[in-house]
């Protein structure tokens, strides 16, 4: 495979990769074609598909902890394969859509799935990766889901270039073909059996659970923040580009694909020693720093000539994609490691939970603080970010401080039962 290659050794982490990979290059396929197949092939307004995407998107996140929680009590492999099924039946029910009302009805159902699988996901990349090896299976799925993505976008636009209602159909059949491979694949990685504390459900996970842990919602509420770094690439600085920098419109995709490539050779390095808390707290607030160092260059792309403004756009977002990656990896070890054990899925289910509410917020916030502000607003992002990245420590300690005493070893998560 060569050292560059983002897909593992043969075993169930190369397996999962391969079933990542699958399911990604569906998202990819539906990101860049999904919008223009609903407004120019069904025929509803942009204004009510995104009305629509948000009104999904926020009852979707209530999925994310219940099903996070029945990742703990289940084979969370035969989980995340059944709500692939589940995901295929609902983008198949997208060629059925005629209307608004007829797009919230599949829409709903399908953004539960998803965000409840993206709980079960990280639940199942756990128990794959075991403690020792859960931060670098993450960080090793991160690089195979943007090869997927990219895939998946680059044929799309096979579809949107003939831009006609049979090339949508297909479109849509491509996403419904992606998720049923990547059940299929899925269910070649051995079954995973829950730690015998998760059968054992305590007291305090039962009054609530993740949701009733303030110092891991406080250490996750961090995470969630420095997190929007993903809403500010993807629609603040394409706005930024062309509107205040006066970029043409393809230096928009050279961005992405600065941060892309970036993603797939440094994802698993910069992922190491973020295993547990502390040190993934630290790494925390190394991107809290790093993002904030990249928004004055932003900033300063608005008062340059065209060429030098590119230069200086693509430097910044090699910058960005650093701090990007030092807070996937230590949000991803800092929810796995001060979760419980027998809650590993809920937990991380809370985890998504904000990180999807940081996100929805962020999309109007974000965006009228920096293309509202300006240079101003770049720099007032910076210092957010800075200064969640430097509580990040301290909260981390707290939370871990205020962890119980084990008082017996769960059965090892990670280890498979008889491999199907």
């Amino acid at each position: 495979m060569g050292r560059v290659s983002p897909l593992p050794p043969p075993g169930p982490l190369r397996t999962l990769a391969l079933a990542t990979l699958a399911n990604t290059v569906g998202t990819g396929l539906w990101l860049a074609g999904g919008a223009l197949y609903l407004t120019r092939d069904v025929g509803l307004s942009p204004t009510s598909v995104g009305a629509g995407l948000t009104v999904a998107g926020l009852v979707g996140l209530t999925a994310s902890v219940p099903l996070g929680g029945l990742a703990d009590r289940w084979d969370p492999r035969t989980l995340r394969a059944a709500l692939q099924v589940g995901q295929a039946f609902a983008a198949a029910a997208y060629l059925l859509v005629d209307s608004l009302a007829m797009f919230l009805v599949v829409a709903v159902p399908e953004a539960l799935l998803s965000t409840g699988n993206l709980a079960v996901r990280a639940a199942l990349v756990a128990a794959v990766g075991g403690p020792a090896g859960r931060v670098h299976a993450f960080a090793t799925l991160r690089a195979v889901a943007n090869l997927g993505i990219t895939a998946g976008t680059a044929l799309a636009g096979i579809a949107l270039a003939v831009d006609t209602h049979r090339a949508y159909q297909v479109l849509v059949v491509g996403n419904v073909a992606t998720y049923l491979l990547s059940a299929a694949l899925l269910l070649r990685v051995p079954r995973q059996r829950a730690g015998g504390a998760a059968r054992r459900v305590s007291d305090a996970a039962r009054r609530g659970g993740p949701l009733r842990d303030g110092r891991f919602l406080a250490v996750s509420g961090a995470s969630a923040v420095l997190g929007t770094h993903l809403t500010v690439l993807t629609l603040v600085v394409p706005l930024w580009t062309v509107g205040r920098a006066g970029a043409p419109p393809p230096v928009v995709s050279a961005v992405l694909l600065i941060n892309t490539l970036l993603t797939v050779l440094l994802a698993v390095r910069l992922s190491r020693g973020a295993d547990t808390a502390a040190p993934a707290a630290r790494k925390l607030r190394r991107a809290g720093l790093v993002l904030a160092a990249a928004t004055p260059l932003y900033a300063a792309t608005a008062g340059l000539p065209v060429l030098p403004a590119v230069g200086l756009l693509l430097v910044a977002t090699a910058v960005w994609t650093v701090g990007d990656l030092w807070q996937g990896a230590a949000g991803a070890g800092l929810a796995y490691d001060l979760a419980p054990p027998h809650a590993i899925g809920a937990y991380q289910g809370a985890d998504g939970l904000l990180a999807g509410l940081a996100q929805a917020l962020g999309r109007g916030l974000l965006t009228l603080l920096v293309l509202g502000g300006g240079a101003a607003g770049w720099l007032v992002l910076g210092a957010l970010f800075a200064a969640v990245g430097l509580a990040a420590p301290a909260l981390a300690r707290r939370a871990v401080a205020s962890r119980p005493a084990p008082t017996g070893e769960p059965a090892a998560a990670g280890q498979p039962v008889a491999p199907v």
